[in-house]
């Protein structure tokens, strides 16, 4: 008989937090972007609560200007040396990294991962994506973007080299033998040569084959092209889902798709944002997150909007009016962008309002509330074929997480909808995803 399927949690790590004035609030260290002991407590709390991974973003820009100056985002760790740190100090928590194919090259990307799948014991993840900050153009010899098609072919070319790297050596390679004087089988390499539109790589792979046979593959694409890049390579899908029945929409999407390419549905994890807040009654939950509200300048908030919606200048825009129409942007994420066109629809909100309504949240579904009702919107989504699990988003840390650790996972561990212990040691095994 096979085991009840359970929950998976992952724990978005955003330095202060994920609403944009956390870093004002006087619970939170306003320097906890360059404070590895901040980093070291998250990742303790989250493993001691079994959650399956940490997962760090990164944009490979600092932002800057008037507004930026007013948000807790310009300064940070590189995502892959934090992880790499914060192997050292835990025993089974996946680890999982943002690195752009837009301005890397696939050997780097390879050779990075494979590196900290070693040093963690295989609990390493590369969440794919492509740039979306405009200011990352800049920093790496463009005036702008590729075009959003563009950036998915050189993605989906990317993936496709880096996976043949991780593949360079057989599992049992390297013999390291002594008294024959033979390191390594040459029969057990294969050279990749690949010739492509956006690459040539020769390989191999100067590491060995790494514990999970390659790390996991995390996309958080939801456009069209993005959900097909997934559907074709992802293991894990992040997503920005407002409702149960749009999130059910996806599911079933992403599943069928990936089943048409001869996929298993359970080798393809759908994980949507939850922002969270917990009190000890809703009220007490409310209140907290008002605290958080009440710290967002109305600049602020419409500055993160338009980097949102695809990097447009909405500043010089009436505050007290609607969203004005914008055209799809080309440089950002066209999902998201639809996501907070339609919010801003639906919820009749001026420019002020839809920017503070984003805030904490930045479009993902949020529950503020008891740890009960955390554990209902979660229950039904995952037994709604709505998700497999959840990347959870917190208004502020550490005390965000502490609250989702202590409060939330005992209740959905009491409702046998999580784990208490780990049954296994690699992000693999957690996630119930094969060795490739």
């Amino acid at each position: 008989m096979s085991a009840p399927r359970q929950l998976k949690l992952g724990a978005f790590l955003m330095a202060t937090g994920h609403h944009v004035a956390a870093w004002r609030h006087p619970d939170v260290p306003a320097d906890a972007g360059l404070d590895f002991q901040h980093y070291k407590h998250l990742a303790q709390v989250a493993e001691a609560a079994r959650f399956d991974a940490l997962f760090v973003a990164d944009s490979v820009a600092a932002a800057t200007g008037e507004q930026a100056s007013r948000m807790a985002r310009s300064d940070h760790f590189e995502p892959l040396t934090l992880l790499a740190a914060l192997s050292a100090v835990t025993d089974r928590i996946g680890l999982i990294a943002t690195a752009t194919t837009s301005y890397n090259e696939p050997y780097h990307v390879a050779r990075k991962f494979a590196s900290l799948d070693h040093l963690s014991g295989g609990r390493a993840g590369w969440n794919l994506v492509t740039s979306d900050a405009a200011a990352e153009a800049l920093n790496f010899g463009r005036e702008a973007h590729l075009g959003h098609a563009e950036r998915y072919s050189r993605a989906r070319e990317f993936e496709q080299v880096v996976r043949g790297l991780w593949n360079s050596w057989s599992p049992d390679a390297f013999v390291r033998d002594k008294a024959s004087g033979r390191y390594f089988e040459p029969g057990k390499c294969q050279v990749l040569d690949h010739h492509g539109e956006h690459f040539q790589v020769k390989g191999p792979l100067n590491v060995a084959r790494s514990p999970q046979g390659y790390p996991v593959i995390v996309q958080a694409g939801s456009s069209e092209t993005g959900r097909e890049l997934a559907a074709e390579t992802a293991e894990v899908v992040f997503t920005a889902q407002t409702s149960l029945a749009d999130a059910q929409a996806f599911y079933r999407d992403l599943k069928n798709r990936a089943a048409r390419l001869g996929r298993a549905p359970e080798a393809l994890k759908i994980m949507p944002g939850l922002f969270v807040v917990v009190g000890a009654s809703r009220a007490e939950a409310e209140d907290k997150f008002a605290e958080f509200q009440d710290l967002v300048l109305p600049e602020v908030g419409i500055a993160l909007l338009g980097r949102m919606l695809g990097n447009f200048d909405l500043s010089g825009y009436p505050q007290d009016q609607p969203l004005p129409e914008l055209p799809l942007t080309d440089s950002g994420q066209q999902s998201r962008q639809r996501l907070l066109t339609q919010l801003s629809r639906e919820e009749n909100l001026t420019l002020a309002q839809l920017g503070r309504r984003i805030a904490g949240g930045r479009g993902h579904f949020s529950v503020i509330g008891t740890a009960g009702d955390v554990a209902d919107q979660m229950q039904a989504w995952f037994e709604g074929e709505a998700a497999d699990g959840f990347n959870i988003l917190v208004p502020h840390l550490p005390g965000g997480l502490e609250d989702v650790a202590y409060q939330v996972v005992p209740e959905l561990q009491r409702r046998g909808l999580f784990r208490r212990e780990y049954a296994g040691s690699t992000l693999r095994e957690h996630l119930g995803l094969p060795v490739p």
